[in-house]
């Protein structure tokens, strides 16, 4: 049409000025250009036209894909296999997130001929990845692809890891450079499980698209039963402390002790002496129930037993390798949740707890604690302890309804399950301070508890802020912290963190009390009210 028009023009004997005008601007590049392409797509003349096939085609070549893929600094994202009986090499998985991901044009299974020009069958998978690692800008692969596979795509599986983990480390593990190391308490999030020994995850929060490689449920049992069979057994036990009853008179000395005992009989003085002030007309629930008398040492060397655990708390940390979470929304009318308090002894979580509840005894309060003791008076039962005879606390004991329970000066002391749900019941958050492995006697989905961990600061602050501090009694019997003791805590914090921080949902460093205090508070205050992350086993239906 263009080309008519245009012979028409020129074939004018005196053609007007609009005539001359259009004839320019048909004649003009952009135009001609212009109208060719709206041709083209009226006459859908726009598909590739590919060149004639060479008469003598082997029937049995298989198609090529010639793939283009721009590399930076950026891993490429992909593993390769070799079939060691033809030396080919094979895509072996596609990372999500990574180059060949996002390029769409690498797929598992795809047969590897060409690295930039150069031929790969027969070499060595050393030889392959270094020229792979060595290649920067365009890489240039020849590739026969794989028979497209429909799957499914997987929903995302969110999962907290209950163990410590280091691809480098792992001679298992196909590819170290594209596994993901992690720690005890990180957040995952698992993409792929296709794979029955390797899934691909990324951690949560963290500022990289690419996913890693981590070793799947399966491959963990089958790493626990080659060490179940190369190692011998060990039973499991639990730490406890001694009791009064275990350590004779001539070796509790006021040189070597640290003394935890009923507040009637002995009162921590601090600094300010405000542990010594009482409430006008108020009466603090839930601080007379430390039932240990014990001889100082070290948390590795002390007595090992289940007498304080509860039915569930002889449990191997390690029996799991993920702990399947949820995002969990505290609804306005449900409980509070319960706020357990964890560290080592010295540190001052006792402290941190009394001042809080002392702050809003309202809100705040600890649980009450049973006792085979007479009552006394101006006592209240209920209110100091739940007295109760001796065969009512060992039936108590048989059923497993203490969480833990110790024997002082003859009479005994436990402090059960009951007495936290009580107080959540009322309405108030129970606040109360544990032994590292009772932790999983209260992780359960009717207490839903929130685990804070209180860290100990550095040696040389500790010897500043608890200089002073000693304990008083009766027969002023006086302990001052030493050096040994700061070196022993700061030991127990490393044991317990390396053994228990993957139930940790808060870490608070006890360095200044008032500071510490306040961070408890605002700690407590986000888990009652923001979103958190719990075990999806919490929001399970009960077995009957």
């Amino acid at each position: 049409m263009m080309i008519m028009i245009m012979a028409s023009v020129r074939g004018l004997a005196a053609p007007s000025s609009e005539a001359q005008e259009l004839y320019i601007l048909l004649k003009c590049p952009h135009m001609q250009a212009l109208l060719s392409a709206h041709d083209s797509v009226a006459q859908r003349d726009y598909g590739p036209v590919l060149p004639p096939l060479p008469d003598k085609l082997p029937d049995n070549e298989e198609a090529m894909r010639i793939v283009c893929l721009v590399k930076n600094k950026q891993p490429l994202g992909a593993t390769i296999r070799k079939n060691e009986k033809t030396g080919n090499f094979f895509i072996a998985r596609v990372i999500h997130g990574g180059l060949a991901d996002r390029s769409g044009l690498l797929y598992p299974g795809d047969k590897l001929v060409e690295v930039n020009g150069q031929k790969v069958r027969g070499l060595q998978p050393e030889h392959v990845i270094q020229m792979l690692v060595q290649s920067q800008g365009n890489i240039l692969f020849k590739v026969i692809p794989n028979t497209p596979q429909t799957t499914k795509s997987q929903p995302a599986l969110y999962v907290r890891a209950m163990v410590d983990y280091s691809p480098l480390q792992d001679p298992a593990i196909p590819c170290p450079d594209a596994g993901m190391a992690f720690s005890k308490g990180d957040l995952l999030k698992i993409v792929d499980q296709r794979d029955i020994r390797w899934w691909q995850a990324r951690k949560l929060h963290s500022a990289s698209l690419c996913c890693g490689l981590i070793p799947s449920t399966n491959q963990f049992r089958y790493k626990q039963r080659e060490l179940w069979w190369s190692q011998p057994y060990q039973a499991h036990t639990c730490i406890r402390p001694l009791s009064a009853t275990e350590v004779g008179e001539e070796e509790i000395t006021d040189e070597n002790k640290c003394i935890e005992t009923d507040e009637e009989d002995f009162e921590f003085v601090s600094e300010e002496g405000e542990n010594g002030e009482h409430m006008q007309g108020l009466y603090i629930a839930g601080f007379r129930h430390s039932l240990r008398v014990w001889r100082r040492k070290s948390y590795s060397k002390r007595k090992p037993s289940c007498y304080s655990c509860g039915v569930s708390s002889c449990h191997n940390t390690s029996a799991t390798l993920y702990e399947e979470v949820v995002h969990y929304q505290r609804h306005i009318d449900d409980p509070p949740r319960l706020i357990v308090l964890i560290g080592p002894s010295g540190v001052g979580v006792n402290e941190l707890r009394r001042r809080l509840i002392k702050i809003n005894p309202n809100t705040y309060q600890g649980p009450i604690s049973h006792t085979t003791r007479s009552q006394k008076m101006g006592e209240k039962n209920g209110r100091e302890y739940h007295f109760v005879t001796k065969e009512v606390f060992a039936y108590m004991v048989v059923n497993h309804k203490f969480l833990e329970y110790g024997e002082h000066n003859g009479h005994m002391y436990g402090t059960s399950l009951d007495s936290f749900q009580d107080v959540l019941d009322s309405g108030k958050i129970c606040v109360i301070d544990l032994e590292p492995h009772c932790i999983h006697s209260v992780r359960t989905k009717k207490l839903k508890p929130y685990i804070i961990y209180v860290r100990p600061p550095s040696p040389a602050r500790m010897k500043q802020t608890r200089k002073d501090p000693h304990f008083l009694s009766n027969r002023y019997i006086k302990r001052y912290f030493y050096d040994k003791d700061f070196e022993e805590i700061e030991e127990a914090s490393r044991t317990m963190e390396a053994k228990y921080r993957q139930y940790f949902d808060c870490v608070i460093v006890n360095d200044d009390l008032q500071d510490s205090c306040m961070d408890l508070f605002t700690a407590i205050q986000h888990a009652q009210e923001e979103p958190q992350w719990i075990p999806a086993s919490w929001f399970a239906p009960d077995h009957p």
